[in-house]
C-alpha cells in the first residue's frame, strides 16, 4: 500500500520523541526515505487545524505542484510558500523509527504526551488525541449531513429490506 491509512495514538517520551507508526514508515520507505539517510521527513504546522501536516516526497511534490500553478512573485504564490515551505521542519528518523518533534511544532498541535497519528492518503497528520477525537466527530456528522443532501443513506426501513442495494442502498 502506498498510502498513509487508518489512525494511530504512540506516547511522547521525556526528549520530545515519538515513534511513527510501522505501517506509515514503511509508505515513507517507498516514497523514497531512507532510514540513516541525510533527509528526513517533511512536518509543519497545518494550515487551518491545530496539527501536524508530515509525509515524504509524494507531499513535497503536491506542494511544489500547488505552487506551480500560481503565478510567479504573486502575493498568492508568496504567501502560500511561507505557510508552508517556510514552516516546514525536516525530521530524521532514528534507527528505533522516532522522530525528535521540535517545541514549536508540538506548542502548535497541543502535543504533551500523546500524538494520534491520521493516515490521509499522500500526507499524515500528527493531533492531540481528544482534539482529534473532536475533529473525527466533527468530520463524520459533515460527511453524514453531506450525503443526505445527495439522497445516500435513505433506506426504507420496510421489513422487506434484503440489503441487495449495498451500502449505497
Amino acid at each position: 500500500m502506498d498510502r498513509f491509512v487508518s489512525t494511530f495514538t504512540n506516547k511522547i517520551d521525556a526528549k520530545g520523541r515519538v515513534s511513527i507508526p510501522a505501517p506509515f514508515r514503511a509508505v515513507l520507505e517507498r516514497d523514497g526515505y531512507a532510514s540513516g539517510s541525510a533527509g528526513g521527513i517533511y512536518c509543519y504546522p497545518a494550515l487551518e487545524a491545530p496539527a501536524l501536516d508530515a509525509g515524504g516526497e509524494r507531499l513535497a511534490k503536491k506542494i511544489d505542484g500547488l505552487l506551480a500553478g500560481l503565478p510567479d512573485y504573486s502575493d498568492e504564490r508568496d504567501e502560500l510558500s511561507v505557510a508552508l515551505y517556510g514552516d516546514v521542519q525536516v525530521l530524521a528518523i532514528d534507527g528505533d523509527g522516532r522522530i525528535s518533534l521540535p517545541e514549536g511544532l508540538r506548542t502548535h498541535a497541543g502535543l504533551t504526551t500523546q500524538v494520534t497519528f491520521v493516515g490521509l492518503g499522500d500526507k499524515f497528520q500528527m493531533w492531540q488525541p481528544e482534539r482529534f477525537a473532536e475533529r473525527r466527530e466533527r468530520a463524520r456528522e459533515k460527511v453524514h449531513q453531506t450525503r443526505k443532501l445527495f439522497g445516500a443513506g435513505n433506506r426504507s426501513s420496510s421489513d422487506e429490506d434484503d440489503g441487495s442495494e449495498g451500502a449505497r442502498g
